[in-house]
């Protein structure tokens, strides 16, 4: 999350192509399959949340509990997704700490953020670095290369300078061949991570035009696919070939803070309907509003639960008539005792109860029409075994 917001496509890769309506595809690996995100064979709708710092608690394990809890609460509450970062380039309990050069302890901290999630139930979204200065993020890459002699004439060399591409590169290959130190499996090989966002909210202020990002993510996405098995891959254009699915990011009160509230509540009911149709009829593909929120530090709880019933309306909608949305993920979500990590947005179930009665009642809708598709698809397994059998007699 930041200050305003460009639309945020997101782009989700997939190793796999085609069909993934078939009634074996019961590995836990999330699949595409044209405006519908597919587990196990059946569609499935997310109602999730974002902890970006999932990692840098984990990495001191006597904070290790707030992760544990924030994922317990989660999974009370119905959510099935979390979106947290897997880069920290050389700040305080860095992963990253040169290029090349991780920390041991931090990275057994994303160990056991990917094992808690995957305890719960919850599936992962994580970010591979970030735009901003937040936890090192480009500018900590064009300070590394331009200590090593590299002409740096700006932060946005981040996307074409071939010292910089190949530390990313090196990141990717590192993290996704990472063998958890608690499960044991290769994070490339974890069902558990839905998906890897190569940025968090790309841009590029020298180069309005897109070409610079989009050659960027073409040829990211394109090495990343190298290293990765079946789990998804995000970045931030939806044409590029192969991309499976959009995301979107919705902050009102960021983007139109001279605006009142009818204003406010009209543009996302616009941007909403729009980025959906969009999905639908133009790119052929699931979209999915990976942050939204409203600040309680600028407005009251019922303004924010308007936004929220807003987000979550239009969700239901669309995926209740097989629709693009394939869900939402609200900014963000706490447990108690994070007062410091506290930004206006921050969601604590325990003190924020009319909001945390949006986010149950929208879990429980988005599983009411998970639970009619898994029941159809057992119809379907019962009608092929009923096939099967009467064509052997």
């Amino acid at each position: 999350m930041r200050r305003w917001g460009l639309i945020f496509f997101v782009i989700l890769l997939i190793q796999e192509q085609g069909l993934f309506l078939q009634v074996g595809a019961d590995d836990g690996f999330m699949r595409i399959n044209g405006v519908h995100l597919l587990l196990n064979g059946s569609p499935f709708y997310a109602n999730g949340f974002n902890a970006y710092w999932l990692m840098y608690f984990a990495t001191d394990t006597s904070q290790r509990e707030k992760v544990t809890s924030v994922f317990r609460e989660a999974k009370q509450h119905g959510l099935t997704l979390a979106r947290t970062w897997a880069f920290n380039d050389g700040q305080d309990r860095a992963l990253q700490v040169s290029p090349g050069s991780y920390n041991e302890q931090t990275f057994q901290g994303l160990d056991f953020v990917i094992s808690e999630a995957k305890k719960s139930g919850i599936k992962l979204i994580l970010s591979l670095v970030n735009n901003y200065e937040n936890f090192g993020g480009r500018k900590q890459y064009v300070n590394w290369a331009s200590s090593q002699g590299q002409a740096i004439s700006s932060v946005d060399d981040f996307y074409t300078n071939s010292v910089v591409k190949g530390y990313y590169k090196n990141h990717i290959k590192t993290v996704l061949t990472r063998r958890n130190s608690i499960t044991g499996v290769a994070y490339k090989d974890e069902p558990t991570i839905m998906a890897w966002e190569l940025m968090n909210e790309p841009r590029c202020a020298s180069d309005q035009s897109g070409r610079t990002i989009q050659a960027w993510i073409t040829e990211m996405a394109s090495y990343l696919k190298i290293h990765r098995w079946k789990s998804l891959v995000r970045s931030r254009l939806g044409r590029i070939p192969g991309i499976d699915f959009a995301t979107v990011h919705s902050y009102p009160d960021q983007w139109l803070t001279d605006s009142g509230e009818e204003s406010q509540q009209s543009f996302l009911n616009n941007w909403l309907s729009n980025h959906i149709q969009d999905a639908q009829n133009i790119l052929h593909k699931p979209v999915l509003f990976t942050e939204f929120g409203k600040s309680l530090r600028t407005s009251s709880d019922s303004q924010r639960d308007q936004l929220f019933k807003t987000v979550y309306s239009a969700i239901y909608s669309s995926a209740s008539s097989g629709g693009a949305a394939a869900g939402g993920m609200f900014w963000q979500l706490l447990t108690e005792g994070m007062d410091s990590f506290r930004d206006g947005y921050e969601v604590v179930f325990s003190q924020n109860p009319s909001t945390t009665s949006l986010i149950v009642d929208q879990s429980q809708k988005l599983n009411r029409i998970r639970k009619m598709y898994a029941r159809l698809r057992n119809i379907e397994k019962w009608k092929r075994a009923h096939d099967i059998g009467n064509n052997g007699n």
